[in-house]
């Protein structure tokens, strides 16, 4: 699913006055703000080198002197958990912030299932209308990528959880801040910064994907692309050799020959009834002609085209008036004066498209051709157009490091690097979807990326407590490999290898037809009650049924779980999802019956086995749970615990 791409902020070499696009304070700090409890909060801020801050809170003052870069910092002293309370900054200048909440704050992030709100998940108008929750609190960030680490950000301020807001707030963490609030009683704060279809290195830093070794080429081409070019730039270089439009000039053609095809606009190309756009990656170019008035000829004016997937460059009589990089952005270029003229006048677009939707796809309002203290000059309605590169023949076009969020560290310097060294609890992460075809190496990436934002936050091994991959796809009749299974597996691994690290697991709660599950509750809930006990220390059952360890007993494996609770139940009918191999290790669908805290499995195909295989598939059919209603994960005993796999 694509998101909105918002340009990215440009690092800025270091200089001897605050730059005024730093704000005085960091966007972080708002009204409703939910500070972490407990232990000292930093505040900070930017203003004229060696001017004096102070922040007040609570009746407890801190003071800081801003260094020669204008940054100044504040760390106030522990509050427990309470308010509202009012905040004041003073200065050059002064900021009062109020209804403050002092509470614990949860980082929330990972790709599309971290980001889908409360508006679109299931009983929505329901859950709306019962979202008067005071205690909870949001904070969003924007969608922006960066090649290198930045001081602040673009999103939204702090808001109360009220009816009217509820809808925006992630659904994941809506659901666990909830809960947390309503068994804990204290303010919970959700800083949700996610972007769906993202990979997990994206969101590390790169001091911490160096020593994997498998990103450095990457990281080194976006810095190679970051630098200011001083000739032809890869896109420039690449368009000249694949893109027919390009080479053949198509934005100064006189007029169109028969080889162009017509088709009204604007229009989605994906799923059109244009089958040469329909199925395209690639890039097309768009012409059509307006009349423009001699009263306007030779005047300014503004191009409006509305949104465009994914990139375009625009021509009015040949000379360029604009570029965009990054779909859904408005697009709006001014037309210098001189460039109209009496009569017809051409508009070339060329649209470069890398995955996805794709075309003009606002309303029919929004493409016109606007002279001022002039009616606009619509141009929805018939465009021609020709198909000029297809990337499955030419390969992929080299997207700007601020448009593509799948590049190694881009989202770590642009969406975690701002929030540092903001206080929190902890973290939750749904992910992994766009990792799934690498899982072994995500059993190295996970890992590395919550040590990375530990270390940075400078709070110590914080809790992080991960979703595993829900059920997902058509159930497939015969046991095999999934790549799902293998990722949910690399989830499972880091939960129990890193410390103070917890696992939801979900297998239960997907669909087949829909990447996006609407049951976002139980989401939520599980990962709330992984915090409840073992952040907060709650004597509940967290979790379902936990593999620990397996025996062979002739012709029969018997299976032994942790976190059994106060018994182990077959949800709806016998179990179901276990398979078993023999040396061979060709799996067969297998027996299994509980036997009091054990599952015992058996085949009569399988008359010597040694491994067994639970729910090892992308949606497979599983049903074991505990008493208190929670899942078994998924899990092979042929791989894991102990056991060395040649792929690693």
């Amino acid at each position: 699913m694509k998101l909105i791409l918002r340009s990215t902020l440009v690092a800025a070499a270091t200089i001897s006055l605050s730059s005024a696009a730093d704000p005085f304070l960091s966007p972080l700090f708002t009204d409703h703000m939910v500070l972490q409890r407990d232990q000292q909060d930093s505040v900070w801020g930017w203003t004229q080198p060696g001017a004096k801050i102070t922040v007040t809170l609570a009746g407890k003052s801190a003071d800081a002197v801003a260094g020669a870069d204008g940054k100044w910092k504040v760390t106030l002293p522990a509050l427990p958990a309470g308010g509202p309370h009012t905040m004041t900054v003073s200065g050059p200048q002064s900021v009062t912030l109020n209804d403050i909440l002092i509470g614990d704050v949860w980082i929330c992030s990972g790709q599309s299932n971290m980001e889908w709100n409360v508006a679109n998940s299931g009983n929505a108008a329901e859950e709306i209308a019962a979202g008067t929750h005071p205690q909870v609190r949001s904070i969003n960030l924007d969608h922006v990528t960066s090649a290198t680490p930045q001081k602040t950000f673009s999103g939204s301020a702090w808001m109360q959880c009220t009816p009217q807001t509820v809808g925006s707030f992630t659904a994941v963490g809506y659901y666990f801040g909830r809960k947390l609030n309503q068994d804990l009683g204290v303010p919970i704060g959700l800083i949700h910064t996610s972007w769906g279809g993202t990979i997990a290195e994206a969101w590390a830093s790169k001091e911490s994907l160096l020593p994997l070794q498998d990103f450095n080429a990457a990281m080194e081409a976006l810095e190679a692309q970051s630098r200011p070019s001083t000739g032809e730039t890869p896109q420039q270089a690449w368009l000249k050799r694949h893109d027919a439009g390009t080479i053949g000039n198509w934005a100064n053609l006189s007029e169109v020959d028969a080889s162009w095809s017509k088709a009204p606009q604007p229009l989605q190309w994906s799923g059109s009834a244009f089958a040469d756009l329909a199925n395209l990656d690639g890039v097309a170019w768009f012409r059509r002609t307006v009349e423009v008035p001699a009263a306007d000829a030779g005047k300014e004016a503004e191009l409006n085209l509305g949104a465009i997937d994914d990139d375009d460059t625009a021509w009015v009589n040949g000379r360029e008036v604009g570029n965009t990089a990054g779909f859904a952005k408005q697009r709006s270029y001014k037309i210098p004066a001189g460039v109209l003229k009496a009569g017809s006048n051409a508009i070339s677009v060329r649209i470069i498209d890398h995955s996805g939707n794709a075309g003009f796809n606002s309303g029919p309002e929004s493409m016109n051709l606007s002279v001022p203290g002039s009616a606009a000059l619509p141009l929805a309605g018939e465009w021609h157009y020709k198909v000029s590169a297809d990337l499955t023949k030419t390969g992929a076009y080299p997207r700007l490091p601020n448009d593509n969020p799948n590049v190694p560290t881009v989202l770590y310097n642009a969406m975690i690097a701002p929030l540092l060294p903001y206080g929190v609890k902890g973290a939750i992460w749904y992910q992994g979807e766009s990792n799934a075809s690498r899982a072994m190496q995500y059993r190295r990436v996970l890992p590395a990326m919550i040590g990375d934002w530990r270390k940075a936050f400078g709070q110590g091994d914080f809790p992080f407590y991960i979703v595993q991959l829900a059920n997902f796809t058509q159930t497939q009749p015969q046991p095999g490999e999934a790549e799902w299974a293998e990722l949910r597996e690399a989830q499972t691994l880091t939960s129990k290898n890193v410390k103070n690290a917890g696992l939801a697991v979900t297998i239960d709660i997907g669909e087949a037809g829909d990447i996006h599950p609407r049951n976002k509750q139980d989401v939520g809930k599980r990962l709330a009650l992984q915090a409840l006990a073992k952040t907060y220390g709650q004597k509940i059952v967290a979790a379902g049924p936990e593999f620990k360890s397996s025996k062979v007993e002739g012709s029969s494996i018997k299976l032994s779980f942790d976190s059994t609770g106060t018994g182990l139940v077959a949800k709806g009918g016998p179990l179901k999802g276990f398979a078993i191999a023999g040396a061979d290790k060709k799996f067969v669908w297998a027996d299994a019956k509980i036997d009091g805290i054990n599952v015992v499995v058996s085949s009569a195909q399988v008359p010597a086995p040694v491994a067994v295989r639970y729910a090892w598939a992308a949606n497979p059919e599983a049903n074991l749970f505990n008493q208190e209603g929670l899942p078994a994960g998924p899990f092979r005993t042929d791989e894991w615990p102990g056991v060395t796999d040649a792929r690693r």
